[in-house]
């Protein structure tokens, strides 16, 4: 429920982080109030979902590393490109254009895995690639928005990126992979509320970053707007024809399509406050919202009109 439903407990939260001061005069701001927990936060979901990858994810990775390795560099290739020309062909400036090159510059999101096998693609492809960009973003991220902001800010905090992504990231995937293969109980446990733990965390991390920007949200300019929904459909068409370049097969299309398209918008969205401020978290915030919605109808039309295969099809392989 929590997941099928998620862009609609994102909107409720949503609205109720935006109109809490209004509605509540007086009363303690929970979202405004827990703010400064949001990295300590991110990093339990990330070892949640790194307890719930399955156990010989890494085998598979290391399996198919061509197909791997070519769709993780289709995203950190065409995404932070996508972001920087659609920043510079609206014109944007300060927090917006930070916003948007970091919504571009991020790994995929966990979420593509789940509409992947909504959208009847292969499910452990798409795993794979979440995984493989997951644990390079300390590289790639850095390297990526360092260059796709050049000159636009003073002394860019490459060490403290780095070190962000690594204790927040990819040290609790590794972390929770580890105790899941080594601890029974832990995977037992993991199972049952790492799903849960994962998305009501997104949920409250959107929702502080709404409530912190109360002001700029009513203020919104259509042009980030359009930036936003530019570089989720520039993505879609990206993770596209890379796929056809790699020569995948139909059910791996969809897995690349829609992790190359679903940035992790809720890791831009902490990293954006944690190092540039509140402003420059709108723009991924915004990002998770409009990459939900499109990456959920996309998916419900391949399951519908793609034809009949299964979420995995085994006897269809991409060429080595």
């Amino acid at each position: 429920m929590l997941e099928r439903f998620l862009l609609l407990w994102l909107t409720l939260l949503g609205v109720l982080a935006f109109f809490w001061t209004q509605w509540f005069p007086g009363v303690w701001d929970p979202f405004v109030g827990t703010s400064a927990g949001l990295s300590p936060l991110f990093a339990v979901t990330m070892l949640a979902i790194g307890s719930l990858l399955p156990r010989d994810e890494i085998r598979q990775v290391i399996r198919r590393w061509p197909t791997v390795l070519g769709g993780t560099a289709v995203q950190y290739a065409a995404m932070p490109l996508l972001a920087y020309g659609l920043a510079r062909l609206f014109g944007l400036e300060g927090p917006a254009l930070v916003g948007v090159l970091m919504a571009g510059c991020v790994p995929g999101a966990m979420a593509s895995n789940v509409l992947t096998m909504v959208a009847r693609g292969n499910v452990s492809y798409s795993v794979s690639l979440t995984t493989s960009a997951t644990l390079f973003s300390p590289i790639m991220v850095p390297l990526a928005l360092g260059l796709a902001l050049g000159t636009e800010t003073e002394g860019f905090p490459a060490a403290d990126l780095i070190w962000e992504l690594c204790w927040m990231v990819v040290l609790p995937v590794v972390a929770g992979h580890f105790l899941s293969r080594r601890y029974a109980i832990w995977s037992a446990v993991a199972r049952r509320v790492g799903a849960i733990i994962a998305n009501l965390t997104i949920l409250w991390i959107i929702a502080v970053v709404v409530a912190n920007n109360r002001e700029s949200l009513s203020q919104l300019e259509s042009r980030l707007l359009l930036a936003l929904l530019g570089l989720n459909v520039g993505g879609y068409l990206a993770g596209t024809a890379g796929s056809f370049l790699l020569r995948l097969p139909a059910p791996m299309r969809r897995a690349l399509t829609l992790e190359v398209g679903m940035q992790n918008a809720g890791l831009g969205t902490v990293l954006a406050t944690r190092l540039f401020g509140d402003a420059c978290a709108v723009a991924p915030a915004l990002y998770t919202f409009g990459c939900m919605f499109t990456g959920t109808i996309l998916a419900r039309l391949w399951a519908v009109y793609g034809g009949n295969r299964p979420p995995e099809d085994d006897t269809e392989r991409a060429p080595a």
